[in-house]
């Protein structure tokens, strides 16, 4: 559960510098629980892989509904995705390590943290780019 808290903490880290909906409390607390339930599933007695695999099922239906939560609608936008992705992600990276696959906890958080730390700066530089193309060509988003 520590592994599995540790590796989420950068993510949440980053969410929460972002200002994000969910940040630094949720994403180690989603990882530490989807691994409790992992290790859960797993101290049965013989456990199947029909009983795992609804585990599974189970964790990735509740972990979206969490992440759900951290979409937001506004007129003509949508914000929160890829803090809904990385949610996902989380609850994904805690049950791999529950179930004993570190090294896939280790990429998903990795790559989670990488995308998030290296390619929104790209993302605004983007949009950015846009909106300056908008404002030369008359185009004011304010027109709508």
């Amino acid at each position: 559960m520590a592994i599995a808290y540790g590796l989420a903490l950068p993510i949440g880290w980053n969410r929460e510098r972002e200002a994000r909906s969910a940040g630094l409390r949720t994403f180690p607390i989603v990882a530490i629980a989807s691994c409790g339930l992992a290790m859960l599933g797993t101290s049965f007695a013989n456990p199947t892989s029909d009983a795992l695999s609804r585990i599974l099922q189970g964790l990735v239906t509740g972990i979206g509904f969490v992440g759900g939560g951290a979409i937001l609608r506004a007129k003509h936008s949508v914000s929160g995705t890829s803090t809904a992705a990385s949610v996902w992600n989380v609850g994904i990276l805690g049950a791999a390590t529950g179930f004993g696959y570190w090294h896939i906890a280790l990429m998903l958080s990795l790559v989670n943290f990488l995308t998030l730390q290296y390619l929104t700066p790209l993302k605004r530089e983007i949009h950015l780019e846009l909106e300056r193309e908008k404002a030369r060509d008359g185009d004011s988003p304010l027109d709508d």
